[in-house]
C-alpha cells in the first residue's frame, strides 16, 4: 500500500523579480514527503533550497504549481509547521525555558500553564538541556542553543518540521552529536521532516530519502532511498553501503554543478 504523503510539491515554478528582470529559481519541481518520514534536500549553492522551505512554510506563494500539506494547498503560514534555522535566533531577554515556550504563547492550544512548562521541560531533558532552563542564550554554547531551537520548533507538536541547515555553523563533533539527538527526537515525537543541507553525510545519516536539486532553475534531479533502518549509529556512515550512497550523491552534485556529464544510467 502506498504511503500517505504529508507534503506534496507539485509542478512548482518560481522566480524572483530583479532590476534585470525575472530570476528563475525553481522550475516544475515535484517532491513528495511521506507521513512521518525524513527527506533531506541537497543541491548546488544558490539553487533555491531555502526558497523551497519558505514555500512549504507558507511564507511565500509559488508563481506556478502548488504546495500541499496533508492534502490542503498552502496559502498562508501554518501553525502545524515548526521551523529551525542555521541561526537559532533565541531571544536574549528570555530564559531558555521561556524561549522554548514562545510558540505556545502564539499558537492556539488548550494546555494549562503547568502543562506548557511540563512539555517544554520534557523536550529540554530529551535533548540533554535539563538544568539550563533558567539560563540566557548567551550563557550556552552554539550546540546547546541549537538544541534549544529544536525544542522550540517542536514544543507545539507540529505535523511538519522544516530544517534549513540547522547544524551548518557547528563544529564536526557538535554536529554529529545533534544528528544523534535528531534520531532520539524522532523516536519520541511524530513529525514529518524536510531538511535543507549541504552536508551529504548528514543527509545519509538522518534521512529516509535524499533529493538532489539541479542547478538553477532547480528541479528534482535525483532521488536516493536511504536504506539504513531507523536504528543508526555514526559507525553506519563508514559501511560500504553508506560509502556507495555518498558517492552517488556526490556524483549528482557534480552533475548539478555542471562539472560532470549526466549519464544514461546511474550505477
Amino acid at each position: 500500500m502506498a504511503l500517505e504523503n504529508q507534503i506534496e510539491i507539485k509542478g512548482v515554478t518560481h522566480a524572483y523579480q530583479t532590476d534585470e528582470g525575472p530570476l528563475p529559481v525553481l522550475e516544475d519541481l515535484n517532491i513528495s514527503v511521506p507521513l512521518n518520514s525524513f527527506v533531506a534536500v541537497v543541491g548546488p549553492s544558490g539553487c533555491g533550497k531555502s526558497t523551497l522551505t519558505r514555500l512549504i512554510a507558507g511564507l511565500m506563494m509559488p508563481d506556478e504549481g502548488e504546495v500541499r500539506l496533508h492534502g490542503e494547498i498552502i496559502k498562508s503560514p501554518k501553525s502545524t509547521v515548526g521551523m529551525a534555522f542555521q541561526n537559532p535566533v533565541l531571544l536574549e531577554w528570555r530564559s531558555i525555558l521561556k524561549n522554548v515556550l514562545l510558540p505556545l504563547e502564539i499558537v492556539p492550544n488548550k494546555l494549562t500553564s503547568k502543562e506548557r512548562i511540563e512539555r517544554a521541560m520534557s523536550l529540554l531533558s530529551l535533548v540533554g538541556l535539563e538544568g539550563v532552563e533558567d539560563k540566557r542564550p548567551s550563557e550556552l554554547s552554539g550546540g546547546m542553543r541549537q538544541r534549544a531551537s529544536l525544542c522550540r520548533a517542536l514544543v507545539h507538536r507540529p505535523e511538519v518540521l522544516i530544517l534549513d541547515e540547522p547544524f551548518g555553523a557547528l563544529d564536526a563533533f557538535t554536529r554529529e552529536d545533534l544528528w544523534q539527538i535528531m534520531h532520539a527526537l524522532r523516536k519520541e515525537e511524530a513529525f514529518t521532516t524536510l531538511m535543507i543541507t549541504h552536508d551529504l553525510r548528514e543527509s545519509v545519516f538522518l534521512a529516509d530519502q535524499g533529493v538532489v536539486l539541479s542547478g538553477r532553475p532547480a528541479t528534482a534531479q535525483y532521488t536516493l532511498d536511504v536504506d539504513l533502518g531507523h536504528e543508526r549509529t555514526l559507525e553506519d556512515l563508514y559501511t560500504d553501503q553508506s560509502v556507495t550512497m555518498l558517492a552517488k550523491l556526490r556524483r549528482e552534485i557534480q552533475i548539478a554543478q555542471g562539472r560532470s556529464e549526466k549519464t544514461e544510467e546511474r550505477s
